[in-house]
């Protein structure tokens, strides 16, 4: 589990494609601090399992199911990568609750800058907008952040200066696709309501 908290900007150091998947490598003094073979990392938001580690870098497989439903199949030799660690049980949830499942992609639309801050513009696909709301949380490569503005298929978020200068979301342009995981609690929700709906239609 992540809290959206993004910990430091990695960068890809090399890319194998493999039959159905594909492996990275990464750069990342931080997170590889301690790290061991089977440890979970987040990559732009997708939760990874450490393969081997060297150093400051370590390897993952990617399987086609997550290069399908998210934007790391566009990554390549050079790609700078949002990076954090599971938060530890006990430890400070700065964010809000993140799995690393993407649930869809989106694009940069526009960026709108201001003297302190800048205003993001992202596509939303339309199965997901229904669990996007404003003042909601959405994770946006990895990054917690505030829904300002939710329409039928985009969404705003304001980004402060640190999240500007220690993100991808600082230089990403638009066009550039993004992955999103939605509030996991907003998914439940739905289901449990869902499972009432028709659990009193049938009583009827």
């Amino acid at each position: 589990m992540f809290t959206g908290i993004v910990e430091e900007l990695g960068e890809i150091t090399a890319v194998e494609t493999l039959d159905d998947a594909c492996r990275f490598r990464l750069r990342g003094p931080v997170v590889t601090e301690g790290a061991r073979h089977g440890d979970s990392i987040a990559v732009n938001g997708v939760c990874l399992t450490v393969v081997d580690h060297d150093g400051d870098e370590f390897t993952a497989d990617v399987m086609a199911e997550t290069l399908n439903r998210s934007s790391l199949g566009a990554l390549t030799v050079g790609s700078r990568v949002n990076l954090e660690r599971p938060t530890a049980v006990g430890g400070r949830l700065g964010g809000h609750i993140v799995q690393g499942h993407v649930d869809g992609t989106g694009e940069i639309i526009e960026r709108t800058p201001s003297e302190n801050w800048e205003i993001v513009k992202i596509s939303l696909p339309a199965d997901l907008s229904r669990y996007v709301v404003e003042k909601g949380s959405i994770t946006v490569d990895g990054i917690s952040l505030t829904v300002v503005d939710a329409g039928p298929d985009y969404f705003t978020v304001s980004l402060i200066p640190t999240t500007l200068a220690l993100t991808t979301l600082g230089t990403k342009q638009p066009g550039d696709p993004v992955n999103l995981e939605v509030d996991v609690i907003a998914k439940y929700v739905e289901r449990m309501l869902g499972d009432r709906v028709v659990g009193e239609g049938a009583a009827r």
